[in-house]
Protein backbone atom coordinates (compact mmCIF):
# COMPACT_ATOMS: atom_id res chain seq x y z
CA UNK A 1 0.00 0.00 0.00
CA UNK A 2 1.06 3.55 -1.02
CA UNK A 3 0.49 6.81 0.53
CA UNK A 4 0.32 8.33 -2.73
CA UNK A 5 -2.96 9.63 -4.57
CA UNK A 6 -4.33 6.66 -6.21
CA UNK A 7 -4.79 7.60 -10.25
CA UNK A 8 -8.98 7.37 -9.38
CA UNK A 9 -7.53 10.45 -6.69
CA UNK A 10 -5.92 11.97 -9.20
CA UNK A 11 -8.77 12.19 -11.98
CA UNK A 12 -11.10 12.97 -9.11
CA UNK A 13 -9.17 16.28 -7.87
CA UNK A 14 -8.94 17.53 -11.52
CA UNK A 15 -12.31 17.20 -12.34
CA UNK A 16 -12.93 19.34 -8.77
CA UNK A 17 -9.76 21.70 -9.73
CA UNK A 18 -11.37 22.35 -13.17
CA UNK A 19 -15.04 23.15 -11.70
CA UNK A 20 -13.34 25.41 -9.31
CA UNK A 21 -12.05 27.41 -11.79
CA UNK A 22 -14.92 26.96 -14.12
CA UNK A 23 -16.64 28.67 -11.41
CA UNK A 24 -14.39 31.31 -10.44
CA UNK A 25 -13.74 30.56 -7.32
CA UNK A 26 -10.73 32.52 -6.06
CA UNK A 27 -9.76 31.47 -2.00
CA UNK A 28 -7.99 34.42 -0.64
CA UNK A 29 -5.44 31.21 1.39
CA UNK A 30 -5.54 27.35 0.87
CA UNK A 31 -4.95 25.54 4.01
CA UNK A 32 -3.70 22.28 3.69
CA UNK A 33 -2.66 19.42 5.42
CA UNK A 34 0.62 17.93 5.17
CA UNK A 35 -0.33 14.49 4.78
CA UNK A 36 0.74 13.80 0.83
CA UNK A 37 -2.59 12.81 -0.38
CA UNK A 38 -3.38 15.98 0.29
CA UNK A 39 -0.47 18.07 -1.15
CA UNK A 40 -1.06 15.95 -4.08
CA UNK A 41 -4.35 17.28 -4.46
CA UNK A 42 -3.27 20.89 -4.08
CA UNK A 43 -0.66 20.42 -6.66
CA UNK A 44 -3.37 19.38 -8.81
CA UNK A 45 -5.74 22.35 -8.11
CA UNK A 46 -3.02 24.74 -7.69
CA UNK A 47 -3.10 25.71 -11.73
CA UNK A 48 -6.65 26.47 -11.54
CA UNK A 49 -6.08 29.28 -8.92
CA UNK A 50 -4.66 32.29 -9.14
CA UNK A 51 -0.78 32.45 -8.56
CA UNK A 52 -0.85 35.30 -5.72
CA UNK A 53 -3.25 32.51 -3.94
CA UNK A 54 -1.40 32.58 -0.52
CA UNK A 55 -1.10 28.67 0.43
CA UNK A 56 -0.77 27.26 3.54
CA UNK A 57 0.66 23.47 4.13
CA UNK A 58 0.16 22.97 8.30
CA UNK A 59 0.43 19.18 10.04
CA UNK A 60 -1.63 20.31 12.23
CA UNK A 61 -4.61 19.44 9.84
CA UNK A 62 -3.34 15.67 9.49
CA UNK A 63 -4.98 14.79 12.67
CA UNK A 64 -7.16 17.71 12.98
CA UNK A 65 -11.06 17.06 14.56
CA UNK A 66 -13.74 19.12 13.79
CA UNK A 67 -12.66 21.23 16.63
CA UNK A 68 -9.52 21.74 15.51
CA UNK A 69 -10.07 23.05 12.06
CA UNK A 70 -13.04 25.16 13.22
CA UNK A 71 -10.57 26.67 15.73
CA UNK A 72 -7.60 27.40 12.72
CA UNK A 73 -10.90 28.85 10.74
CA UNK A 74 -11.42 31.23 13.68
CA UNK A 75 -7.73 32.25 13.23
CA UNK A 76 -7.76 33.43 9.66
CA UNK A 77 -6.80 37.34 9.65
CA UNK A 78 -9.89 39.22 8.50
CA UNK A 79 -8.23 40.65 5.35
CA UNK A 80 -8.69 36.77 3.96
CA UNK A 81 -11.84 37.04 2.45
CA UNK A 82 -11.82 33.39 1.50
CA UNK A 83 -10.76 29.99 1.98
CA UNK A 84 -10.15 26.41 0.84
CA UNK A 85 -9.79 23.94 3.14
CA UNK A 86 -7.95 20.48 2.21
CA UNK A 87 -7.93 18.35 4.82
CA UNK A 88 -9.22 14.59 6.21
CA UNK A 89 -12.42 12.74 6.57
CA UNK A 90 -14.67 12.41 9.26
CA UNK A 91 -13.34 15.87 10.39
CA UNK A 92 -14.39 17.55 6.84
CA UNK A 93 -17.65 16.30 7.16
CA UNK A 94 -18.45 16.69 10.12
CA UNK A 95 -16.93 20.23 10.14
CA UNK A 96 -19.36 21.21 7.12
CA UNK A 97 -22.26 19.85 8.87
CA UNK A 98 -21.17 21.72 11.81
CA UNK A 99 -21.04 25.05 10.17
CA UNK A 100 -23.98 24.57 8.13
CA UNK A 101 -27.61 25.79 9.18
CA UNK A 102 -29.42 25.22 5.42
CA UNK A 103 -28.89 24.24 2.14
CA UNK A 104 -30.30 22.04 -0.25
CA UNK A 105 -27.64 18.98 -0.42
CA UNK A 106 -26.74 19.42 3.44
CA UNK A 107 -29.17 15.86 3.57
CA UNK A 108 -26.78 14.61 1.66
CA UNK A 109 -23.21 15.47 3.33
CA UNK A 110 -24.63 13.93 6.62
CA UNK A 111 -24.98 10.61 4.78
CA UNK A 112 -21.34 10.88 2.67
CA UNK A 113 -18.60 13.22 2.00
CA UNK A 114 -17.21 11.89 -0.79
CA UNK A 115 -13.05 11.65 -1.53
CA UNK A 116 -12.60 15.28 -3.36
CA UNK A 117 -15.98 16.08 -3.02
CA UNK A 118 -16.34 20.28 -2.61
CA UNK A 119 -18.57 21.62 -0.15
CA UNK A 120 -18.67 25.78 -1.11
CA UNK A 121 -20.02 27.69 2.64
CA UNK A 122 -21.38 30.57 2.69
CA UNK A 123 -20.65 32.60 6.22
CA UNK A 124 -22.85 35.52 7.33
CA UNK A 125 -19.85 36.90 9.56
CA UNK A 126 -17.55 39.94 9.15
CA UNK A 127 -14.68 38.21 11.01
CA UNK A 128 -13.28 34.81 11.22
CA UNK A 129 -13.45 34.96 15.07
CA UNK A 130 -17.15 35.39 14.77
CA UNK A 131 -17.32 31.63 12.99
CA UNK A 132 -19.41 28.95 15.04
CA UNK A 133 -21.82 26.46 14.36
CA UNK A 134 -24.64 26.95 11.93
CA UNK A 135 -23.11 30.59 10.85
CA UNK A 136 -23.04 29.31 7.17
CA UNK A 137 -25.06 28.76 4.55
CA UNK A 138 -24.28 25.60 2.04
CA UNK A 139 -24.47 27.28 -0.99
CA UNK A 140 -22.85 24.58 -3.48
CA UNK A 141 -21.95 20.67 -3.14
CA UNK A 142 -20.26 18.70 -5.98
CA UNK A 143 -18.95 15.29 -6.04
CA UNK A 144 -15.83 14.21 -8.83
CA UNK A 145 -18.79 11.77 -9.89
CA UNK A 146 -21.15 13.76 -10.54
CA UNK A 147 -18.92 15.88 -13.24
CA UNK A 148 -18.51 14.40 -16.56
CA UNK A 149 -15.30 13.14 -17.31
Amino acid sequence: MTDRLPTRGWKAAKKIAAYMKDKRFEPSIVLCSSALRARQTWDIAAPAFPKRTAVEIEPSLYQAGKEELMSRLCSIPPEASSVLLIGHNPAMQELVVTLASEGEQLQSIRKKFPTAALAVLQARISDWEELEPAATELTDFVTPKRLPP
